[in-house]
């Protein structure tokens, strides 16, 4: 039922979906899992800075650090790298011992060198998002493609709590105006806040609708990669049909579910936008995606212009000039608050009780925040010089992982989308 033209915007869900689907996802995915986009580096230890019953998701699907590891080599400059051989030949073992879809922070032999490298080439001025400090002695690299974003079974009030702090407290909205379908309320089926919404500036309504899109594209991969079956034998992950429905159907959701898969097509083009953008940045002949594997580096690099030359090609951008184009001074404020109120969502995620959505929530918000500082600095990045350093406008390696790991999960619900499709049209 997701059809037709976005608001705010001259694209349509078509357009999108064949341009993601079958051009731009399967090179995106190949990107990513190459050594540069796998390994990011997170803090989960990091404390709640808003509430203090801050509690720990206790199910086996939350769990972190499964496999023992030792002392850490002289080979990595800080004691937070957790890397041992012999917890690599006890892969097996470990399989054995891991709780399911735990947080796997071991490293091979190769990255340790390639590791030491990358922190060298992170230099950056991060304005949108609360972003780790890389060189805590809490920090320390997971390997994305080991810890897959799925169901973890994290629900109920606790993930509400994180949601609606998000929501009530974060996205310009007057405590009087009430959300479509929060628990306990008096419903008009939306009116009062829809009215709200449309009254609203396009940048207050573009900040709500990112976060709504944010929302909807996480809710995707947990239906998506749902645990389907568990037994002592095997576990069994896939699409569950049921659960997407009661987060999507129109009926169901009183009509809210296609307006949160809007905004996930929202969503989409912004950071597409972004990935046009930086192009530049990415193209200077000094640019490299360092890992100390020259022949993959080069190839990487050559896939990763492909990209974004591709993401440049898209024939319906959204036109991010309708953000703060009104009075300087009164633009300015308003990008000063979207910041903030971006910031403070940053800082939500070390709120999250459960580590493994802790880390694709802090990856997704430092992604999107990139994103937005990407387009908030058309001006620098216009101006960054063919050789020599990018004065002005940086980006660190923790920026890029993020910002295309971030645009992979987006890219990965469109096609996601699809698939459901294909699945219901079947089951009538």
């Amino acid at each position: 039922q997701v059809t037709g033209y976005l608001d705010d915007c001259t694209c349509d869900v078509e357009t999108i979906d064949a341009f993601n689907n079958n051009k731009l996802f399967p090179r995106l995915n190949e990107l990513l899992e190459s050594d540069y986009f796998r390994y990011y580096k997170v803090n989960l230890q990091k404390p709640c800075p808003f509430w203090g019953d801050n509690s720990h998701c206790g199910m086996r699907d939350c769990a972190v650090q499964p496999c023992p590891s030792d002392e850490v080599p002289d080979g990595i400059r800080s004691g937070s790298y957790k890397y041992s051989e012999e917890a690599n030949n006890l892969a097996e073992e470990c399989e054995e011992a891991k709780r399911l879809g735990a947080v796997d922070d071991s490293l091979s032999t190769e990255t340790r060198q390639a590791v030491l490298q990358w922190t060298q080439h992170d230099d950056s001025s991060d304005s949108f998002c609360e972003a780790d400090d890389i060189h805590s002695p809490d920090a320390e690299y997971v390997d994305l493609l080991l810890n897959p974003e799925r169901y973890t079974g994290y629900k109920g009030p606790d993930a509400w709590k994180i949601w609606n702090s998000i929501y009530e407290e974060n996205c310009f909205k007057p405590q009087n105006v009430k959300r479509p379908l929060a628990s306990g309320r008096g419903d008009d089926r939306g009116h009062t806040f829809y009215k709200w919404l449309k009254g609203v500036c396009v940048e207050k309504r573009a900040f709500y609708r990112l976060i709504s899109g944010l929302h909807a594209s996480i809710n995707i991969h947990l239906s998506a990669r749902y645990l389907l079956q568990d037994t002592w034998s095997e576990k069994k992950w896939g699409p569950n049909v049921t659960e997407f429905q009661q987060r999507f159907d129109e009926v169901l959701t009183r009509g809210e579910g296609p307006r949160r898969l809007k905004n996930l097509y929202f969503l989409y083009l912004i950071e597409l936008r972004a990935l046009s953008k930086v192009l530049p940045f990415f193209e200077r002949p000094g640019f490299q995606l360092y890992t100390g594997n020259s022949s993959q580096d080069a190839e990487m690099k050559h896939l990763l212009l492909e990209i974004l030359q591709l993401a440049k090609s898209f024939p319906l951008h959204f036109d991010e000039n309708s953000f703060f184009a009104g009075n300087k001074k009164e633009a300015a404020k308003l990008k000063e608050e979207f910041r903030l109120h971006f910031k403070n969502i940053s800082k939500i995620m070390d709120c999250v009780g459960c580590f493994k959505c802790r880390l694709w929530g802090k990856l997704q918000t430092q992604g999107l925040g990139t994103a937005l500082k990407i387009l908030f600095s058309e001006n620098l990045i216009e101006r960054i010089p063919e050789s020599g350093p990018s004065y002005g406008f940086q980006l660190s390696r923790q920026e890029i992982v993020a910002l295309f790991n971030a645009f992979g999960r987006v890219s990965t619900s469109v096609k996601e989308l699809e698939n459901f499709r294909n699945i219901l049209k079947n089951m009538r």
